[in-house]
């Protein structure tokens, strides 16, 4: 598919989802590697399409707001 290579992430999460991400590390390491990338991916898709919309606009970055 293509290269890839292992990152150290230190992130604060609440302790019940910090426990389930300890959990998955241990039984599947490559669904919580799926799950990152997907993150990732999708805060990159936004930056771009946030500024292309940019590009053709004269509002601030301020009042682009990510739609959930």
């Amino acid at each position: 598919m293509w290269k890839t290579r292992s990152v150290q992430l230190n992130v604060r999460l609440p302790h019940d989802v910090a426990a389930q991400a300890e959990e998955v590390q241990e039984t599947d390491p490559e669904f919580l590697s799926r799950v990152v990338l997907y993150g990732l991916t999708r805060r990159s898709i936004y930056r771009h399409l946030r500024d292309q919309g940019q590009a053709g606009t004269d509002l601030p970055p301020e009042t682009l707001q990510p739609t959930a």
